[in-house]
């Protein structure tokens, strides 16, 4: 978000209202089929970096 300049308004087109991007951001909430489609469409985001599951410090 922050390379390109973007804000939590920015996305609601692509992921839904700003709870549910919130809630992403927080790692909350999981990114579904269409919510990974929609940035690599329109944003160039590859699709690979956004299901790669994040890493837990816990599980070092």
């Amino acid at each position: 978000m922050e390379q390109k300049g973007l804000t939590v308004k920015d996305l609601e087109p692509m992921i839904g209202e700003s709870n549910r991007v919130y809630g992403i951001l927080n790692r909350k909430r999981s990114l579904t089929l269409k919510m990974i489609w929609k940035p690599h469409q329109e944003l160039g985001i590859s699709a690979e970096s956004l299901i790669k599951q994040p890493s837990n410090p816990y599980n070092a």
